[in-house]
């Protein structure tokens, strides 16, 4: 089985209930968090997970809001774990990855001092595995397979979409993207599709042009929806919503989907987990 929790399912926009973009899998003992947009470790301390207990970091591409708490992911989870053998923090993403690390930690060059200056336990500072990837199979330990495909979110690329595999459990996690055969083929046959979406009915209703500009660069519900009918997944996982997905709002996004695509669609506010059985089996849980 695999979990999926939406920790984050905001956008760019503050929200006051929604944390930035975020979603966190956990198979076979290890816990992916794919994304870290703001407020992602309030997120996971919700449900018992702390940063010493993230496995691995994948990054689907380097827009600021899926990389806002980076910082805090790194340092949170450097001080907050007193084993004396801490192995680094894998972090695999697209091309640029290392460049962004490698910024976030001179920036918090000032505080990794003052804390290694403070505390004669901390010897070195906050150590990180990046790898740059594009496609192939990026992980393989105690039966999770992890493999990459491209995503179509230009001008931001290259971006990319995670599959993580278990015992017969599949998840295909989009990233933001407009539909293209890269997504397509990462996510056939997965047991679930966890997609970021927009409602262009309602951004182009608004006066702003650079807000009515997320529609060019973005997948809407229905093209999710297809995307998800096209790979023939079981069970559509939605987030990310731009606008916001208000209070009563549910059943209004979801006939949308249900439109292009005729199994199971979740969608809900941050903490929403879905269990992912083997084949096209699930049991929502929250």
């Amino acid at each position: 089985m695999i979990e999926v929790t939406l920790l984050g399912t905001g956008s760019p926009i503050p929200d006051a209930r929604r944390a930035g973009p975020s979603t966190l899998v956990r198979a076979g003992g290890q816990a992916f968090l794919i994304d870290c947009g703001r407020g992602v470790l309030q997120r996971t301390a919700a449900i018992g997970v702390g940063a010493d207990q993230i496995t691995a970091l994948l990054l689907t591409h380097l827009h600021s809001d899926h990389i806002t708490d980076l910082g805090d992911v790194l340092i949170s989870r450097w001080v907050s774990n007193f084993a004396p053998d801490l192995p680094p923090l894998p972090i695999i993403g697209p091309p640029g990855t290392a460049e962004v690390v490698d910024h976030v930690l001179k920036a918090l060059r000032l505080d990794i001092g003052y804390r290694m200056a403070h505390h004669a336990d901390l010897t070195e500072p906050p150590q990180v595995e990046v790898e740059e990837v594009t496609a192939g199979v990026v992980w393989g330990r105690d039966e999770v397979r992890i493999s990459v495909g491209p995503t179509n979110h230009r001008p931001v690329a290259p971006t990319i979409g995670f599959r993580i595999e278990h015992r017969g459990a599949s998840v295909a996690l989009a990233g933001d993207t407009v539909p293209c055969v890269g997504l397509d083929e990462l996510a056939a046959g997965a047991g679930a599709l966890v997609h970021t979406v927009v409602r262009p009915d309602l951004i182009h209703a608004l006066p702003v042009q650079r807000i009515r500009d997320i529609c060019g660069y973005h997948s809407s519900v229905e093209e999710a929806a297809q995307t998800a009918t096209r790979a023939g997944v079981g069970i559509l996982i939605l987030t990310h919503y731009v606008p916001a997905l208000q209070p009563g709002q549910e059943d209004e996004w979801r006939a949308l989907a249900a439109s292009k695509f005729d199994r199971q669609i979740e969608l809900g506010d941050d903490l929403h987990r879905v269990e992912v059985h083997p084949g096209v089996c699930a049991k929502p849980t929250g």
